[in-house]
């Protein structure tokens, strides 16, 4: 049977009633356990504007959380490079590789997190151009690693403090155009399945077929990422996937206030436009008994041709996020 490597996306999200205090002990608190069980690496998001995500600042976060742990791998999912400065960002996780040396995962997206007008006040100089993005890309991974070859604008600059380590590079991608951009720097790339489930492994067939040889990454590395819950118990699945298909419809609408709970949406009857949309979302999942989590999890690993898959729960029960995460760190 294939061995995958299970990682934990984590984004903070504020459960029903709780705080944004909250939500940053429950991140802390299932790190902790993501160590315990034998996770790979465990990611935290960027997003702004947002009121049920705390996840603003993964930087800051990572910090923290690789404290808490051990051994686990720690980083961003991601960085959403165009809000900030090339060079901040390198000495962060320079900084981040110091205090914790080989265990750093840098993870850089495009996207704004949010919207353009937060972004555009988060870095004023931001065009959202693919140039620009590529250039910082470039000049990141120069001060991040010393290495000195003309495609950075500013060789003369460091990033301080001068690490002996260097963090693991990923590009984030749910469209398959920033898997050029990890092909053609040669970094690894990391497919946002639970954003957008068409396409994924194409793009990251056309990521292996131009990918060039770095310094730091001699092979093509893949990971994908996918919103997942398993339980023994039938009626926790069902549930969750209740709350998960109003949830997604809840964000894509743009509402802001709190959840309704389970008891207000279970009985809900969906226009034929709101179902479509829910099968659509659906594909963006896994989820099923431990049984069915194995095999769709083999699948998914089957169809994108990688050994490493990162999962995200979202769900207010937190004792159920965390009995699906031993039960997944368990299936193989």
């Amino acid at each position: 049977m294939k061995k995958i490597k299970l990682g934990i996306l984590d984004q903070s999200i504020i459960a029903r009633q709780d705080t944004a205090v909250d939500a940053i002990r429950r991140t802390s608190a299932m790190v902790k356990l993501a160590d315990e069980l034998g996770y790979t690496r465990f990611w935290v998001s960027e997003h702004h504007n947002l009121p049920k995500i705390a996840g603003s600042t993964p930087e800051v976060l990572i910090a923290h959380l690789a404290g808490e742990a051990k051994r686990i791998r720690v980083g961003s999912g991601g960085i959403m490079l165009p809000n900030h400065s090339a060079l901040k960002m390198a000495e962060n996780f320079r900084m981040l590789e110091t205090l914790f040396p080989g265990r750093i995962d840098l993870g850089i997206g495009r996207a704004p997190g949010g919207d353009r007008q937060t972004a555009s006040l988060l870095n004023p100089s931001n065009t959202f151009n693919d140039q620009e993005f590529l250039q910082q890309l470039k000049d990141l991974r120069s001060w991040l690693t010393d290495h000195k070859n003309g495609e950075s604008h500013y060789d003369n600059i460091i990033a301080i403090p001068q690490a002996e380590t260097v963090p693991e590079m990923w590009i984030l991608s749910s469209s398959g155009g920033s898997g050029y951009f990890a092909a053609h720097l040669g970094m690894a790339l990391s497919f946002a399945h639970f954003i957008n489930p068409n396409g994924g492994p194409e793009a990251v067939q056309q990521y292996r077929q131009h990918f060039r040889p770095s310094e730091r990454l001699k092979e093509p590395q893949v990971n994908v990422g996918i919103f997942g819950f398993t339980s023994e118990k039938q009626e926790e699945i069902d549930r969750w996937l209740a709350e998960m298909d109003f949830r997604m419809l809840w964000i894509e609408t743009g509402a802001r206030g709190e959840y309704p709970t389970y008891e207000e949406i279970r009985d809900i009857e969906y226009t034929p436009a709101h179902l479509a949309r829910i099968e659509y979302n659906r594909k963006r999942m896994v989820y099923g008994t431990p049984d069915q989590m194995k095999a769709r999890l083999l699948q998914l690993a089957e169809e994108y041709q990688t050994d490493e898959i990162i999962l995200s729960t979202f769900a207010d029960d937190f004792e159920a996020v965390k009995n699906s995460a031993t039960i997944c760190a368990n299936l193989f």
